[in-house]
């Protein structure tokens, strides 16, 4: 069952109109080609580096905090990972979710916290709900400590959005995506990097065309067939940074 199976409506004609619209989208290749152009002139003009949500900065594509908003509304988990914390956006806005409804944590992971941006998370007023591991995502020490955080909780949440290289994120999706529970998600983020234009260069970053999350998540789905692509959030999306990176759990 798809994301937008599971959205409540208030009307049902309202839902099914929706339904239908976010479909042909997903065939209409005018629109994501226009989509597509859109977010490499995005990229390249630092635009998803202009928004905050709740005081922190978001380094992320509006429409993919949208989505995850949508999604942690759905779901519902107790337990929300990131992996990759920057400035701490994107944690506060899982909390802030967690916080309306009333239960969960979430825990952020990054190889370096750095100072300013930990004393500005733990201070903010949803900052009861995010507890901070530094250090590499996937070092054995580090994976032990979020999963004993996961330990009990019957619904998780994972975000995989640090280090973009095929290994690494598939070290992550390795590590941390069999803590996902039925019918929640792992969103693996710039999984785009695959689809960027054959001439565009990733200056001072060792990813590219090849060897990003994309790569990582094909490789590892032939092997893990408990997930599938949910293919209605990016249809509605269009313009995400995430493509073929909203993986529900199925089984």
């Amino acid at each position: 069952m798809t994301y937008l199976e599971t959205t409540p409506s208030a009307h049902p004609d309202y839902q099914q109109e929706k339904k239908d619209r976010i479909a042909r989208f997903g065939s209409d290749a005018e629109f994501r080609a226009l989509s597509n152009q859109w977010r490499a002139m995005a990229l390249e003009r630092k635009y998803m580096n202009n928004f905050s949500w709740l005081g922190r900065p978001l380094i992320q594509l509006p429409m993919d905090a949208m989505a995850l908003q949508e999604i942690i509304w759905t779901v519902k988990p107790e337990l929300v990972i990131e992996t990759g914390v920057a400035h701490g956006g994107s944690l506060v806005l899982s909390a802030s979710m967690l916080e309306m409804i009333g239960h969960g944590e979430v825990v952020g992971v990054d190889i370096e916290i750095r100072q300013h941006n930990r004393q500005a998370i733990e201070a903010h007023p949803l900052g009861h709900r995010i507890q901070l591991i530094e250090g590499s995502s996937t070092a054995p020490d580090v994976v032990a400590k979020v999963r004993a955080a996961a330990a009990g909780k019957k619904s998780v949440l994972v975000c995989l959005d640090s280090n973009h290289t095929h290994d690494h994120v598939l070290a992550e999706l390795q590590a941390y995506a069999d803590l996902v529970t039925v019918g929640s998600y792992c969103v693996v983020f710039d999984t785009f990097v695959e689809d960027m234009p054959d001439d565009y260069v990733w200056t001072d970053r060792p990813w590219g065309k090849g060897n990003n999350p994309k790569t990582a998540v094909w490789e590892w789905l032939r092997s893990h067939p408990e997930f599938q692509i949910d293919k209605s959030v990016e249809d509605r999306l269009l313009v995400t940074s995430a493509p073929d990176g909203f993986l529900q759990r199925v089984a």
